[in-house]
């Protein structure tokens, strides 16, 4: 990727701490860095080298935002990870940011990056965006959020999450001024550019990385379409079991998915994708036929389900898959507050006394 003269005069700052999400600190470094961008990555603590929460960053600090002028910046970088938590606790930080904003300059803000802007008093009145959990921070700081990969109000940059990040570098980069025939970066509101390729190219999720999570959901959907299928056959509850059926319905949707994905890719399930229905087989043959315990073992797999799928949200930066896996965890959330709605109602119904019928004496 090529610089031109106007990028090239451009100074950007990105900050780091302890904890940060590597990919959300290593693919707009490396963007700005290749179009040719002065990057001057500040810490709290000159002498210190900061490491990402994955262990693939390992920064010593140009400089401190303690001594940093705002004024000498065209564009301020907030990655997200555990690291803006201690931004935030950081008032050298905070004014850093908070003088950025008061001068017009570009800011930028990924994942949790925007507890940095909430601490600063900086998100009222803004059309924003950031990771679902601090969602409601956001909100409650005036924001108005909005589920998008890339929102920008006047100045403000936000995203999401790693999956999201190759489309908040390229905005970065245009509104630096980097574009014409030398940029080659799709259109940021491109959803069929094959943005993972530009993350990758930026220090992001590789394709075989890619295709690791692909394969790792799959195998849990497969594993739970086929539970779920042994569990409906013992399941005497006809309620119960057609909630079953629907579920077994919603996993094949998702394996479809899930598939279409690697096919997209150029590559096929592994051989763990494709074994784990049989896994499912071999263990729920195991297990009891009572109606609740068959409910409950529905509700464990949809529970480890919820966490694993939650963690692949968060690892990639390809936003098509972290399309899927965000799909597929929204689903098995609806799918846990039922499964756990109808458990409460068979105990419940299951653990009332029995009514001594009218009439019967009493012996004492």
């Amino acid at each position: 990727m090529a610089s031109n003269n106007k990028i090239s005069e451009k100074k950007v700052a990105i900050l780091i701490e302890n904890g940060v999400e590597d990919a959300e600190f290593q693919v707009p470094y490396n963007a700005l860095k290749q179009a040719g961008v002065e990057v001057v990555v500040l810490g709290s603590r000159t002498n210190e080298k900061y490491t990402g929460k994955r262990g693939k960053v390992s920064v010593q600090p140009d400089g401190t935002t303690t001594e940093a002028i705002a004024a000498e910046f065209d564009a301020v970088v907030i990655p997200g990870g555990m690291a803006p938590d201690e931004m935030r606790r950081n008032p050298n930080t905070v004014r850093f940011v908070q003088e950025a904003v008061q001068q017009g300059k570009l800011v930028a803000a990924v994942c949790h990056g925007p507890q940095v802007l909430i601490e600063g008093d900086l998100l009222k009145g803004k059309q924003a965006t950031g990771f679902i959990a601090i969602r409601k921070d956001m909100i409650n700081a005036g924001a108005n959020y909005v589920d998008e990969p890339l929102v920008v109000d006047g100045n403000l940059i936000t995203s999401r999450q790693p999956g999201d990040l190759s489309i908040f570098a390229t905005a970065i980069l245009s509104r630096l001024g980097y574009g014409g025939k030398d940029a080659a970066l799709p259109d940021e509101r491109d959803p069929n550019a094959e943005w993972w390729k530009l993350a990758d190219a930026w220090g992001g999720s590789t394709k075989g990385e890619i295709v690791k999570g692909l394969n790792t959901a799959l195998a849990g959907e497969r594993y739970s379409q086929e539970a779920l299928g042994k569990y409906a056959e013992k399941e005497s509850d006809q309620e119960v079991r057609s909630l079953f059926l629907e579920m077994i319905t919603n996993k094949h949707r998702h394996i479809e998915f899930l598939e279409e994905r690697l096919n997209q890719l150029g590559e096929k399930p592994s051989l763990a994708a494709n074994v784990a229905s049989q896994y499912a087989k071999v263990k729920t043959a195991l297990t009891g036929s009572d109606d609740i315990f068959q409910i409950r073992s529905a509700l464990g797999d949809v529970q480890t389900g919820i966490g694993d799928i939650g963690n692949l949200i968060a690892a990639f930066t390809d936003p098509i898959s972290t399309a899927i896996f965000t799909h597929i965890h929204k689903d098995l959330l609806k799918y846990e507050h039922q499964l756990v709605s109808v458990y409460r109602a068979r105990t419940s119904n299951s653990a009332e006394p029995a009514k001594p019928s009218t009439g019967a004496a009493v012996t004492m």
